[in-house]
């Protein structure tokens, strides 16, 4: 009925802007003092909640399934963006095991921990042992990238690229094992081979819509810069359908597709990749405020006792074993691997997946969502609060360059010969106390601004470099190698 609109649809709208705020108004205060980020989200949603201030009741476990695997897509693919094909190949071996046997080897172990420790019975253990199997891209992406953890690229690149590809074996692993507690026939070989088709259709039509959607991109020549992105969220949604259709990994291949765009020059490039990077915010917010809402309180505090028991046996035993054991075929040094293995942070996706089983009426389906949504919460407590203060006690963090007050770009929609570097100054640099008309640039190449603290400064000739200083230099093609040998590594944002 219509009667009551549009007031409740504007109810609607104010509470989610009003929470929407709230989110993010609070992100800066929870990165200061190292909170990870889905707990906030979490925390605010079920503050809302019907037993929280709000009071606002919501038990749709269907439609927080259908949100959440949205959000997920659009997460999965804005971190593909920026995790390019060269990012991945060089984490492929370490990052691709821990993503494949390291989340089966994960299953199982916990499996046997709730089994033994809390009674679980093992179908459900193994479903619960699945659910939990993979590190979250939100939450790994928001730890790193926005608390500005700046780790050794090696560590940094196998969390990233783990944590991007690992959710599809989990998702596979989830819906099976699910399948199999509520018809109560056992896992068999059937299971090995779902596995390998998934991600073998979802990773071929993943590299097919990248290359496909880098094409038409560059092809469409479309009227206004505000109609790329729309392009670009299309091939991110067509992603996951069609491989999801056909029997594949969706998630593996919205990652893919997003991987392979990022490894390109794309047609205004800074507005896709900003439009998308607000996308997976909206997403990842929205999610764990939907998720929270979904939680109701009173019933976790019967499980609380197991879930903590659980929570803590999945970090500081299933999650550390199973990764140094994948790990030690390639060398990690012992710190890196178990530091790997302690990241091990849970956030939506877990309680997405656990979504699953309530919706096929599996049986203990809703234990398993609230001891879920527990283990969830003190498992990014945990690992998460301290993710900074251990990188810094084993040394693993690095420093690099502020971030630089003001950035360069070309916008095009047309192939341009020529990119904008950008370069940090140190003291140490070979170009500091330089002046710009002193330096061996080859023809075609100039500085084209500086960013000095608080100032922009529109080079001369006779401006001189000065420790601290943004240099964004336009350099033609096969000039770039040289600058760089000038200048030393280009600066990320």
């Amino acid at each position: 009925m219509l009667t009551h609109e549009p007031t409740t649809t504007a109810v609607a709208l104010l509470a989610a802007a009003i929470l929407l705020v709230l989110s993010a108004l609070v992100s800066r205060t929870s990165i200061r003092v190292g909170l990870p980020l889905p707990i906030v989200f979490l925390a605010l949603g079920m503050a809302a909640g019907s037993e929280g201030v709000a009071g606002i009741h919501f038990d749709d476990y269907g439609l927080a399934f259908r949100l959440g695997t949205v959000a997920l897509a659009l997460i999965l693919f804005d971190g593909g963006l920026n995790t390019p094909v060269r990012s991945i190949r060089a984490a492929a071996g370490p990052g691709g095991v821990l993503a494949t046997v390291g989340v089966a080897g994960v299953t199982i172990t916990t499996a046997a921990g709730a089994h033994l420790m809390v009674g679980l019975p093992w179908r459900q253990a193994l479903v619960f042992g699945a659910v939990v199997s993979s590190t979250d891209a939100a939450a790994v992406f928001a730890v790193l990238r926005s608390g500005g953890i700046q780790l050794k690229s090696r560590v940094a690149q196998v969390l990233e690229v783990e944590s991007g590809l690992n959710d599809p074996m989990a998702v596979i692993l989830t819906f099976a094992l699910t399948r199999t507690l509520a018809s109560g026939e056992p896992p068999g070989l059937a299971l090995v081979a779902d596995v390998l088709l998934e991600l073998t259709v979802g990773a071929a039509i993943g590299v097919a819509v990248g290359l496909g959607g880098h094409l038409l991109l560059w092809r469409a020549r479309l009227t206004s810069s505000g109609l790329y992105p729309v392009l670009t969220l299309a091939l991110a949604l067509s992603a996951f359908a069609v491989p999801t259709l056909l029997h594949g990994s969706g998630f593996l291949a919205v990652f893919v597709a997003g991987s392979v765009l990022g490894e390109r020059v794309l047609p205004h490039q800074a507005g896709i990749r900003r439009v998308h990077d607000a996308l997976a915010w909206v997403g990842q917010i929205g999610m764990f405020l939907v998720l929270g809402l979904l939680a109701v309180p009173s019933r976790l505090v019967p499980v609380a006792l197991d879930s903590v028991l659980l929570a803590l046996f999945l970090a500081f035993v299933a999650r550390p074993l199973v990764v140094v054991a994948c790990l030690a075929p390639f060398r990690f040094p012992a710190r890196e691997a178990l530091y790997i293995g302690w990241v091990g942070l849970r956030g939506a996706v877990p309680i997405i997946l656990a979504v699953y089983p309530v919706l096929a009426g599996a049986p203990g389906a809703e234990h398993i969502f609230d001891v879920v949504f527990f283990v969830v919460v003190v498992n990014a407590l945990v690992p998460g609060w301290t993710v900074r203060w251990l990188a810094r006690r084993i040394g693993l963090l690095e420093q690099r360059a502020p971030t630089p007050g003001a950035v360069l770009e070309i916008s095009s929609a047309v192939p341009v010969d020529g990119e904008i570097l950008s370069f940090y100054v140190s003291a140490a640099s070979a170009v500091a106390g330089s002046a710009v008309a002193d330096l061996p640039f080859p023809a075609g190449t100039r500085v084209l601004l500086i960013a000095r603290e608080r100032q922009i400064l529109a080079p001369e000739g006779s401006t001189l470099l000065a420790p601290g200083d943004h240099v964004h230099v336009f350099c033609e093609p096969g000039t770039k190698g040289f600058v760089q040998l000038l200048f030393g590594a280009e600066e990320t944002e």
